[in-house]
C-alpha cells in the first residue's frame, strides 16, 4: 500500500486541480510500488501518467527552459549509480556506527511509521577537502540500493532575479517524486549565512528557500550536504540537519588501515609495511594517499616484470616529500616577502 503522506498529497492536489503536483505525488506512488517490487500496480500507474501526460505538458511551459527544453537529469543534477561500499571506507567509529544507524532506520521504515515516528533523513558532513565525505554519501547511497543525485550548481544558479529559487524548487519537487541520495557537495555554496552584510538580498532569498524546502523533503529522499568551510554556514542551516558529522584528517592509524585496504583489494605489495607507509606520509587526506598508492601501483605495472615494489614506493615517496617541503618553502617565502614589504 502507498504510503499514507502520498495519498493525502494525491487527494489534496486533486481537490484543488493542481495537475502538475498531482502528476508529481503519483509518480512518487509509483515509484514507491515499484521499489516494494508491485510490478503491475506499478506499470498501470505508468500507462496512466503516459496517456494524461499531454494536458499537463501546457501547464509546464512556464517551466525554465533548462528544464523544459532539455533532460532534468543532465542539467540541475548528475545521477550515479554508486559502486563505493562503507566497507570499503576507513571511518572514526562513531561516523561508521551512526551510517549504520541511518541505514538501518531507512530499511525499516514501515516499522518506525508505525510508531509514528519517521526515520532520520538529513545528515551534514564537515571537515577539510579530501577526507571522504563525497565518498561515504556515495556509500551510504550504495547500501540503501538508490540513485546518488548530485547538484550541479552551475545549473542551478541564475543571474536573474528569482532564477536561482525558482531552479531550487524544481530540483526538489523532482526528488521528491522518488526515493534517492540527494547530494549537496559545497553546502555553503547555496546555504551561506545571511547576516554577511556583502552578501546581496537575491542570496537571502535562496538560503531562505533552500531552508524551507529541506524541511519539505519527505523522509524516503536523503538528503547529505558537504561543507569544508562550516563557519560560513547559515545557524538556521544547522538546525535542519537531524545528523552533523566531522570527516576529520587519517590517522596514522587510519592510514595504516588504508594501505592495507588497498594492497587486499588491488592484490599488490608496495614492498613496505602500511604503517611504514603511514608514518611517511602522516597528514596527508584520503585523496592524497588514494593517490600517491595509485601512482605507485601504476609504475609498478607499467615496469613489469622488472618491477621492484619497495624501490617504487620509496622513490615515489621522496617525490612526493621533496614537493610537499617544497611547497612549505615557497609559503614561508611569501610570508617573508609579505613582512619585508610592509
Amino acid at each position: 500500500m502507498a504510503r499514507a503522506d502520498l495519498l493525502l498529497e494525491l487527494i489534496k492536489y486533486g481537490l484543488v486541480n493542481d495537475s502538475v503536483s498531482f502528476r508529481k505525488a503519483a509518480e512518487a506512488i509509483c515509484a514507491e510500488e515499484r521499489a516494494k517490487q508491485h510490478t503491475v500496480l506499478a506499470n498501470k500507474l505508468e500507462d496512466l501518467l503516459k496517456v494524461a501526460r499531454r494536458p499537463v505538458q501546457k501547464e509546464l511551459d512556464s517551466t525554465p527552459s533548462i528544464i523544459k527544453n532539455g533532460n532534468l537529469e543532465q542539467s540541475l543534477f548528475w545521477e550515479k549509480v554508486p559502486q563505493k561500499r562503507l566497507d570499503h571506507l576507513v571511518l572514526p567509529d562513531n561516523v561508521k556506527q551512526i551510517c549504520d544507524e541511518l541505514i538501518s532506520e531507512q530499511n525499516r521504515t514501515e516499522l518506525l511509521q508505525s510508531y509514528g515516528l519517521e526515520p532520520r533523513h538529513k545528515m551534514l558532513l564537515i571537515g577539510p577537502p579530501g577526507n571522504g565525505k563525497t565518498s561515504l554519501a556515495e556509500a551510504i547511497a550504495e547500501s540503501l540500493m538508490l540513485p546518488l543525485l548530485t547538484v550541479r550548481y552551475e545549473s542551478i544558479i541564475g543571474s536573474y532575479l528569482g532564477e536561482t529559487a525558482m531552479r531550487l524548487s524544481k530540483l526538489i519537487d523532482y526528488a521528491k517524486t522518488r526515493e534517492c541520495v540527494l547530494f549537496l557537495d559545497e553546502f555553503e555554496t547555496l546555504g551561506k549565512e545571511r547576516g554577511d552584510i556583502h552578501e546581496t538580498g537575491e542570496i537571502k532569498r535562496v538560503v531562505s528557500s533552500l531552508l524551507m524546502h529541506i524541511d519539505s523533503l519527505p523522509s524516503y529522499v536523503i538528503v547529505i550536504a558537504a561543507t569544508n568551510h562550516e563557519s560560513l554556514l547559515d545557524k538556521a542551516a544547522w538546525r535542519r540537519f537531524q545528523i552533523r558529522l566531522e570527516m576529520p584528517k587519517p590517522t596514522r592509524a587510519a592510514l595504516e588501515d588504508f594501505f592495507q585496504m588497498f594492497e587486499k583489494e588491488r592484490g599488490f605489495k608496495f614492498g613496505l609495511q602500511p604503517s611504514t607507509l603511514a608514518k611517511k606520509t602522516l597528514g596527508v587526506s584520503y585523496a592524497e594517499a588514494e593517490e600517491l598508492a595509485l601512482t605507485i601501483f601504476r609504475q609498478y605495472v607499467l615496469g613489469i616484470p622488472n618491477s621492484r615494489e619497495k624501490e617504487i614506493s620509496e622513490r615515489v615517496i621522496a617525490r612526493w616529500q621533496s614537493q610537499v617541503k617544497m611547497s612549505v618553502n615557497v609559503e614561508r617565502g611569501d610570508v617573508e616577502t609579505c613582512q619585508k614589504n610592509q
